[in-house]
C-alpha cells in the first residue's frame, strides 16, 4: 500500500509503502470497543471504600435494655440505622480492571489504523525536527491540515526538543512515543500524525 510521506507544511516529500496486513484490515467495531472497555477498566482507581460494622468506632454490648424502653430492640450502636453507623452493602477496595488477550490487542489497533487511514485522517511525516520552538509558529504549519485534534507520534529514537516545546501550548494537540499507540487515543483524536521512521517500529511490533 502506498502513501505520501508529507512535512509539516503539508507538501509532498515521498513515498512509503504500508503493511497491507496492520494499515488494510478490516473494520472490527466489537473489538475495539471491547479494547476501549478494557483501557477505561484499567485506568479506574477503585478507591472507593465505607466502612462495614466491624470497622466503625464503638461497642458491641446492647445500647438499652431488650425490653421495657418502648424502642425497638437493638443488639450494638454500630448498625446501619444509628448516627455514625456502618454502611449497609457499601462499595470496598477493589481492582476495576479484566484481561485482554494480546491477539485482540493488536487486531484491535490493527482496526484502528485501518480506519483511520481508510478516512484519509492518518499522515505519516518525514520528520518533527522544527528549526524554532515557538508555538506560533509551529501552529501556522499545522494549519494546512486543519485538524481538530491532533495525535503525533514519534519514534524510539526520541522527539525533537523544539517540536515538544512548540506543540505543549498548541490546544487539542498531544504527542505520544510510538510504544504507548493505543486505540482509545487513535479513535478520539481526529487526526494521527506518525514520525515516518515510527511506522516502522509500529509495523515490526503488529506484524
Amino acid at each position: 500500500m502506498k502513501k505520501s510521506v508529507l512535512n509539516l507544511k503539508n507538501k509532498s516529500v515521498g513515498d512509503i509503502d504500508l503493511e497491507k496486513s496492520v494499515f488494510g484490515i478490516r473494520e472490527l467495531p466489537d473489538l475495539i470497543h471491547q479494547y476501549i472497555r478494557f483501557q477505561n477498566a484499567k485506568s479506574r482507581q477503585g478507591s472507593h471504600k465505607t466502612k462495614s460494622r466491624s470497622e466503625v468506632s464503638g461497642r458491641s454490648k446492647k445500647p438499652f435494655s431488650q425490653k421495657g424502653t418502648g424502642n425497638a430492640r437493638q443488639g450494638s450502636n454500630k448498625p446501619p440505622n444509628f448516627r455514625g453507623g456502618a454502611v449497609s452493602m457499601g462499595p470496598v477496595n477493589r481492582d476495576h480492571s479484566f484481561s485482554l488477550n494480546k491477539k485482540e490487542k493488536k487486531l484491535a489497533l490493527k482496526s484502528a489504523l485501518s480506519i483511520k487511514l481508510n478516512e484519509d485522517k492518518l499522515f505519516i511525516i518525514d520528520s518533527f525536527q522544527i528549526k524554532s520552538f515557538k508555538t506560533k509558529e509551529l501552529h501556522q504549519d499545522l494549519k494546512n491540515f486543519n485538524y481538530k485534534s491532533a495525535l503525533f507520534i514519534y519514534s524510539e529514537e526520541g522527539l525533537d526538543n523544539n517540536f515538544k516545546l512548540a506543540s505543549s501550548n498548541l490546544p487539542k494537540v498531544s504527542i505520544l512515543n510510538q510504544k504507548g499507540i493505543n486505540v482509545k487515543d487513535l479513535i478520539t483524536f481526529d487526526k494521527i500524525f506518525f514520525e515516518q521512521k515510527s511506522i516502522a517500529e509500529v509495523t515490526k511490533r503488529l506484524s
